[in-house]
C-alpha cells in the first residue's frame, strides 16, 4: 500500500540561542562528489553544522535534541538564483495592472512559504516594484513570516521603453512610466544608487528585451556597453553584484564585456558568448523549464499573444544553447523564473536540466554549491560540512537515481529550524 505523506509544518520564529539538535538519516549526499554517507547524522548548533558524517563518529552532547528520518536522504538546501517573490503567474499581460504594490508585497508572503516548503531555503529576488522585495527579505528575517533567505535586487534598472524596467502597457496619455528607468551612464549610476539606499543586496539590469513585456524586442540589445559599464561599475564599487537579464546574442556580450556577474536566460548565447563568458567567469542561469508553463497555460493567465509568439521562438533555441553551455564547461546556476509559472513548483527544473545534458549531480550543484558560490556564500550555503548554516532538505530515495524526488521535499531546515516535516503513515 501506497505510504501517505502527512505534511506537519512548523514555523518557529527564532530558534532558542543555543539549541542543539542531532538529525540522523539512512544517508546523507555528499554534494561535491556524489558519494553517500549511510546511517549519517548532523550535529547542529546554533543554527550551524557542527558535525557531518556516520552516526556512529558522531556524539550529541547531554541535553541534545533528537530527530530520525527513517529512509530518508539528507541534502543541502536548494538556491533559486531567479524568482519574483511579487509576482503571481494569475497576473500576466494587462491583469498586471490591476494589482497594487501593497497586495503584490501581501502575495510575496505566500509565495515566500510555498518557496520555503518546496525545499528551497534560498533565493535571489531579482526584480520587485517599490522595493517590495526588500521589505519581504526584512520581514522573514525579523521571524515575522517564514520564507528562505532572501537576497534582493528591488526595482530593475533599465532604458526607457525596455524590457523590465519600464511599463508599456498603457498610452501616453496615462504618463506610466517604470520606477527603474534609467537613461544614460549618469543615470544608470543614479539608479544603483538609489537601490542601494533603499537597501538591496545586488543590482538587476535588462541589455535585452524580454518574452513577457510588451513592445520589446526578446532579442534586441538594450543599454549600451557604455551604459552597461558604468552601472556594473557603480554596483561593485559599493560592494554589489549584478544580474543582467539577456536573451540576444550581442546584448549578452554586451553585458559580458561591461562585467556582469550572472546573464539571465541567455537563450540566443552563440559560441562567442559561451567563449566570452568562460573568459569572464561569468555564471549562466537559463530558466528552461518555464516555457512549458507559458505555452501550455500562458494564455489563459492573461499572458499577451505577441508574448505567446516570443516564445515559441525562444523555448526551444535556449534548451538548445543550455546543452552547448554545459558541453561547453561555463559556469551553471539554478535559475527558474518563479512567478512566471506557481511558486513551489521550482524543482521541476531539475529534471529538464537532466533531459538537456546535465548529470543529476551536476543539477544538484548547480542549485546548491553553484549559486551559493555565485552569491558569494561559498562556506556558508550550499553544502552540509562543518561550519556551514544548518540548511537541510529531505527526501525518500536516492535523487541521483531519480532527480525528481526533489519535487516531493518532506523535511526542511533553514539555519537549524525545522519548517516542516512529514511523516510516511500506512
Amino acid at each position: 500500500m501506497r505510504s501517505l505523506l502527512l505534511a506537519l509544518t512548523v514555523f518557529v520564529a527564532q530558534a532558542a540561542s543555543a539549541d542543539t539538535l542531532l538529525l540522523t538519516a539512512a544517508r546523507l549526499l555528499d554534494i561535491r562528489d556524489g558519494s553517500f554517507v549511510e546511517n549519517a547524522a548532523l550535529l547542529v548548533e546554533d543554527g550551524r553544522i557542527v558535525a557531518a558524517g556516520p552516526r556512529g563518529d558522531i556524539e550529541a552532547p547531554p541535553g541534545a535534541r533528537r530527530l530520525d528520518l527513517p529512509g530518508a536522504t539528507l541534502l543541502p538546501g536548494l538556491i533559486d538564483m531567479h524568482v519574483h517573490l511579487t509576482s503571481s503567474p494569475d497576473y500576466h499581460g494587462f491583469r498586471r495592472l490591476a494589482l497594487s504594490d501593497e497586495r503584490k508585497a501581501i502575495q510575496g508572503v505566500v509565495h515566500a512559504e510555498r518557496t520555503l516548503y518546496a525545499g528551497f531555503t534560498t533565493v535571489r529576488n531579482v526584480g520587485a516594484g517599490s522595493f517590495g522585495d526588500v521589505a519581504l527579505r526584512d520581514a522573514i528575517e525579523a521571524g515575522e513570516v517564514p520564507g528562505p533567505r532572501l537576497f534582493v535586487s528591488g526595482p530593475p534598472v533599465g532604458i526607457t521603453g525596455g524590457h523590465c524596467s519600464d511599463n508599456n502597457l498603457l498610452p501616453a496619455e496615462y504618463g506610466l512610466e517604470g520606477e527603474g528607468v534609467a537613461d544614460g551612464p549618469w543615470a544608470a549610476r543614479a539608479a544603483v544608487r538609489r537601490n542601494i539606499k533603499y537597501g538591496v543586496d545586488l543590482i538587476k539590469t535588462c541589455s535585452t528585451g524580454g518574452v513577457l513585456s510588451k513592445g520589446t524586442k526578446v532579442g534586441a540589445p538594450q543599454y549600451s556597453v557604455e551604459e552597461l559599464t558604468a552601472l556594473v561599475d557603480e554596483a561593485h564599487s559599493r560592494g554589489l553584484r549584478v544580474a543582467s537579464h539577456a536573451h540576444g546574442a550581442e546584448g549578452i556580450r554586451n553585458a559580458l564585456e561591461a562585467g556582469v556577474d550572472t546573464i539571465e536566460h541567455g537563450s540566443f548565447i552563440d559560441d562567442s558568448g559561451i567563449r566570452l563568458a568562460k573568459k569572464k567567469g561569468a555564471w549562466l542561469g537559463m530558466d528552461i523549464y518555464v516555457t512549458e508553463f507559458i505555452l501550455g497555460e500562458g494564455e489563459e493567465k492573461g499572458i499577451l499573444s505577441e508574448s505567446l509568439e516570443k516564445e515559441r521562438m525562444t523555448g526551444e533555441t535556449q534548451r538548445e544553447n543550455f546543452r552547448k553551455a554545459v558541453e561547453a564547461g561555463v559556469k551553471m546556476i539554478y535559475s527558474t523564473d518563479a512567478g512566471v509559472y506557481p511558486h513551489g513548483h521550482n524543482a521541476r527544473q531539475l529534471s529538464r536540466m537532466v533531459t538537456f545534458g546535465m548529470t543529476p549531480l551536476q543539477a544538484l550543484q548547480a542549485a546548491t554549491l553553484n549559486s551559493a558560490e555565485a552569491l558569494d556564500k561559498d562556506g556558508e550555503l550550499g553544502a552540509l560540512e562543518p561550519g556551514y548554516l544548518a540548511d537541510v532538505i529531505a527526501v525518500q530515495g536516492n535523487p541521483l537515481d531519480d532527480i525528481r524526488l526533489l519535487e516531493s521535499v518532506h523535511f526542511v531546515m533553514r539555519d537549524g529550524v525545522v519548517y516542516k516535516h512529514s511523516r510516511a503513515q500506512d
